[in-house]
């Protein structure tokens, strides 16, 4: 299985970015695409989950980040709005087989795209 994110980039505070994660090695569509995301200094932490019919988000992206996922194509999609800087961080994908209690959990999760900065200027 590999994951290909891409779609960071620099915008200002208030802007708009969408992140792609492309999915390839699983036979079926029966996994789930999260988001994480790790700011300088600081630990990994959880943005956002999409399993089959099931999303989860952080609290602190709430009502501004959006994910996706289009299974014909195998891609994931974090469609993110009214950025703040405080949302700059190196952007990871990561499958898992299930959508489990811990879904908001890095260890969770059996694979991981490379990452892609998304840094927001105020």
């Amino acid at each position: 299985v590999q994951l290909q994110a891409c779609g960071g980039g620099l915008v200002q505070a208030g802007g708009s970015l969408r992140l792609s994660c492309a999915v390839s090695g699983y036979t079926s569509s029966r996994y789930v695409v999260a988001w994480f995301r790790q700011a300088p200094g600081k630990e990994r932490e959880f943005v956002t989950v999409i399993g089959l019919s099931t999303t989860h988000y952080a609290d602190a992206v709430k009502g501004r980040f959006t994910i996706s996922r289009d299974n014909a194509n195998n891609n994931a999609y974090l469609q993110m709005n009214s950025l703040k800087p405080e949302d700059t961080a190196v952007y990871y994908c990561a499958t898992a087989t299930g959508l489990g209690t811990r879904f908001n959990v890095p260890s969770w999760y059996d694979y991981w795209g490379q990452g892609t900065l998304v840094t927001v200027s105020s």
